[in-house]
C-alpha cells in the first residue's frame, strides 16, 4: 500500500506517514459517493444545515488542537493558524444564513391562479470533486465543501499533501457532526491521487493551485460535460499614489506581502510606488519588513514562519538572483535561512522592471520588487501587464481616482486602500491565468447547483 510521508517545515522532521489512495481506493471511494448522494440530497435542507452548525460549533470546540495541526503540517505561525479557524467560523456563519434563502424556489413569473406560472428551483449537480489547497485548508476548503454539502452534494475531497492532516480533521470533525462517510470522503496522497480523481465520472471539479496544474486539468476533462472551477495564481499588484499616508500604506502592504510568508492567494506580489513619495515608501516598508520576527511558528511573537514546500526556496534564490543580475538591489533579505526546515529570509528589492522574473512571475514566497512609475497610466499599464488577473489594489485618500483605476484593473478583486482581503458576502474569481468560475457570495451558493426552469400550466 502507498504511504504519504508528512514533514514539519520548520525542522523538517517527520509528522507523520499515513496509508494514501490509489487508483483502485478512488475509484471505490467515487463509487460509494456516488451511491450515497441522492440519500444526502433527499435529506431536508434544515437538517443538512443542522450537520453544518454542529461542525462550526465543533470547529470552535477544537481550535487550539486544531490551529497546533496546521502549524506543525504547514508551517504557519500559531497565531496566524488561530485567526484562519476563526475566519472560517465567519464564513461557516455566511453559509448558514443565506443557503437557504439562495435556493429557495423562486416564482418569475405568475402568481398563485395564473393560468401559467414560471419558477426557478435548484438541484445539487451531485458528486463533486475538491481538490484543495495546503496554503489555506480551512478557508479554501470551507469555501467549497460547505456549500456543496448544504446544497445537497456528495464530496471526494483531496486536501494538498502539506496539509492532510488538517483534512482528515475537518473530515473527522463532519462525521461527528452529522454528515455521512459516505457524502464526505477524504482522499489521502500527492498529484497522483488528484489526478486519479478528476479521472472518476464526477459532475463537477473544483480546484484551487497552480495554473499549470489548472491547465492540466482543463485539458484532462476537455470534451466531458462537467462543472469545472479553477482557483489558480496571481502576481498581484498594488500601486501607492503620491497623495497616500506613506507609513500607513507601508504597514498594510507589508503585511499583505509577508503574511503566512507570503503565501497566499491574493498576497501582494508586486508594488508600485509614484516616483515622488518612493523613497520615503521604500524607507518605511523595509523598516516594516525588518520588524517582522522571524521564528519557531509555534511561538505566538512568531510573525514569519518557513515555507511550507521546499521546493519553492529554489524559485526564490532564481528570482532574487535573476534581480540582482538585471541591476536591482536587494534592501533586506535576499537569501535562504541557514539551519533544518525551509526558511527565507523576508526580501525586499528596488531597481526593479518587467524584463525581470520577480515581477512577472508568481513568487509565493517572502519576496516583493518594489518599482517607481511617473503617472496614474503608467502604474496601470505596469498592473495590468500580467497573464494572471487575482487582485489589484490602490492607495489614495481620492475615491473618484481610485475608482478610474480600480475599473480599468484586470483582476477579479479591488482593493482601496487594503489588500489581501477576502469577504464571505463577495464573489471570489480571476481573470485569465488566475482561473475560471468562483467561490463564496450567493454566486458562491449557486455555483454547486443545477437551476431547473419550471414552466406550470394550470389546467
Amino acid at each position: 500500500m502507498p504511504e504519504l510521508k508528512i514533514q514539519n517545515p520548520a525542522t523538517g522532521k517527520s509528522v507523520a506517514s499515513l496509508p494514501a489512495d490509489d487508483t483502485r481506493s478512488v475509484k471505490a471511494k467515487y463509487a460509494a459517493a456516488r451511491a450515497a448522494q441522492p440519500r444526502w440530497a433527499a435529506v431536508p435542507l434544515r437538517k443538512r444545515l443542522d450537520c453544518l452548525k454542529r461542525f462550526r460549533a465543533a470547529v470552535i470546540e477544537n481550535a487550539e488542537d486544531l490551529a497546533a495541526i496546521l502549524t506543525t503540517e504547514v508551517g504557519k505561525p500559531i497565531s496566524q493558524s488561530r485567526n484562519e479557524l476563526k475566519g472560517v467560523v465567519g464564513r461557516l456563519d455566511f453559509f448558514l444564513a443565506e443557503t437557504a434563502r439562495t435556493l429557495k424556489s423562486r416564482t418569475v413569473d405568475g402568481g398563485p391562479g395564473a393560468p401559467m406560472q414560471e419558477v426557478i428551483t435548484h438541484e445539487p449537480l451531485g458528486v463533486v470533486a475538491n481538490v484543495s489547497a495546503w496554503n489555506y485548508p480551512w478557508f479554501v476548503g470551507a469555501n467549497v465543501f460547505v456549500p456543496a454539502l448544504a446544497a445537497g452534494n456528495a464530496v471526494l475531497y483531496k486536501p494538498s499533501e502539506f496539509a492532510t492532516l488538517t483534512g482528515l480533521a475537518i473530515a473527522r470533525l463532519l462525521h461527528q457532526s452529522g454528515v455521512p462517510d459516505d457524502v464526505f470522503i477524504p482522499l489521502v496522497g500527492g498529484g497522483e491521487v488528484g489526478a486519479a480523481l478528476v479521472r472518476q465520472p464526477v459532475d463537477g471539479i473544483f480546484f484551487t493551485g497552480s495554473y499549470a496544474t489548472g491547465q492540466h486539468i482543463a485539458a484532462t476533462v476537455r470534451g466531458r460535460m462537467v462543472k469545472l472551477q479553477l482557483e489558480l495564481g496571481g502576481k498581484d499588484p498594488a500601486y501607492v499614489c503620491e497623495d497616500a499616508n506613506v507609513a500607513a500604506a507601508a504597514a498594510s502592504l507589508a503585511d499583505g506581502a509577508f503574511y503566512n510568508a507570503g503565501q497566499s492567494c491574493c498576497a501582494v506580489e508586486r508594488i508600485y510606488v509614484h516616483a515622488s513619495v518612493f523613497d520615503a515608501f521604500a524607507k518605511a516598508f523595509v523598516k516594516e519588513v525588518k520588524a517582522f520576527k522571524v521564528g519557531d511558528p509555534q511561538k505566538d511573537s512568531t510573525y514569519l514562519g518557513p515555507l511550507a514546500r521546499a521546493p519553492q526556496l529554489k524559485v526564490l534564490e532564481a528570482q532574487v538572483k535573476d534581480a540582482v543580475k538585471k541591476g536591482a538591489r536587494v534592501l533586506a533579505g535576499g537569501k535562504r535561512i541557514p539551519g533544518p526546515g525551509s526558511w527565507f529570509e523576508p526580501t525586499v528589492l528596488v531597481d526593479v522592471d518587467h524584463t525581470m522574473a520577480v515581477m512577472r512571475e508568481e513568487s509565493f514566497g517572502p519576496v516583493i520588487g518594489l518599482m517607481a512609475v511617473k503617472d496614474d497610466d503608467e502604474a496601470l499599464a505596469l498592473m495590468n501587464d500580467t497573464d494572471y488577473g487575482l487582485t489589484a489594489g490602490v492607495y489614495t485618500p481620492d475615491r473618484a481616482r481610485a475608482d478610474r483605476l480600480l475599473a480599468r484593473a484586470k483582476a477579479g478583486s479591488v482593493y482601496w486602500n487594503c489588500c489581501d482581503r477576502v469577504s464571505p458576502r463577495l464573489p471570489w474569481s480571476g481573470v485569465g491565468h488566475s482561473g475560471i468560475g468562483l467561490t463564496l457570495s450567493t454566486y458562491g451558493i449557486e455555483a454547486f447547483t443545477r437551476p431547473k426552469a419550471w414552466h406550470l400550466r394550470a389546467p
